[in-house]
C-alpha cells in the first residue's frame, strides 16, 4: 500500500472533515473536525492528510512532548478504505518520519483499552504497552532498532 502524508491545506481540509469512521468505532475517535480544530487553535497537535491514488482516504496528527517523543494521535481511515493496509501504511510511515527527526527518543501513541484491533495493529508494528496511561488511554512507544 503506498500512502503519503500531505500538509492540510485549504485545499484538501474539507475532504478530511468528510472522513467518517464505521459506527463500532467512533467510541475510540473522534470527528477529524474536532482533530483539525484542536491543531489549529491549540499549540501541539500538526494535522497531516493520508492520500492514495489522489484521494483523501485517512487523517492523522503528530506532536513533540516535553521528553522530545513524538506522539501520532487522531489515526482516523475512512470507513470506505478499511481492510486495504491504509492504517498500517499510516502508522508506519509516520512512526518512520518522526522517528528520525533529530534528538527523538521514541515515537508514542495511546489508544482505549477495549479497542482490540488498535492493539493489536500497533503491536504488530512493534509499539509496546509501557504501563502508562494517558487521559485512560493505554500508551504504547516504539524505539528504533
Amino acid at each position: 500500500m503506498i500512502i503519503s502524508l500531505e500538509p492540510v491545506t485549504k485545499d484538501n481540509w474539507r475532504a478530511c472533515a468528510a472522513l467518517a469512521v464505521r459506527p463500532d468505532q467512533r467510541d475510540f475517535v473522534n470527528d477529524v473536525s474536532y482533530y483539525l480544530c484542536l491543531c489549529h487553535y491549540g499549540d501541539l497537535w500538526r494535522p497531516l492528510a493520508v492520500v492514495h491514488d489522489g484521494e483523501v482516504v485517512g487523517f492523522c496528527m503528530w506532536a513533540v512532548d516535553d521528553d522530545r517523543s513524538r506522539w501520532i494521535g487522531g489515526v482516523v481511515v475512512d470507513a470506505a478504505r478499511q481492510r486495504a493496509g491504509i492504517g498500517r501504511a499510516l502508522v508506519t510511515a509516520l512512526r518512520e518520519r518522526l522517528a528520525a527527526e533529530p534528538d527523538c527518543p521514541n515515537v508514542a501513541l495511546s489508544y482505549a483499552p477495549e479497542n482490540g484491533a488498535a492493539r493489536a495493529l500497533y503491536a504488530s508494528l512493534g509499539f509496546v504497552e509501557t504501563g502508562e496511561v494517558d487521559d485512560g488511554e493505554v500508551v504504547a512507544r516504539w524505539t528504533a532498532p
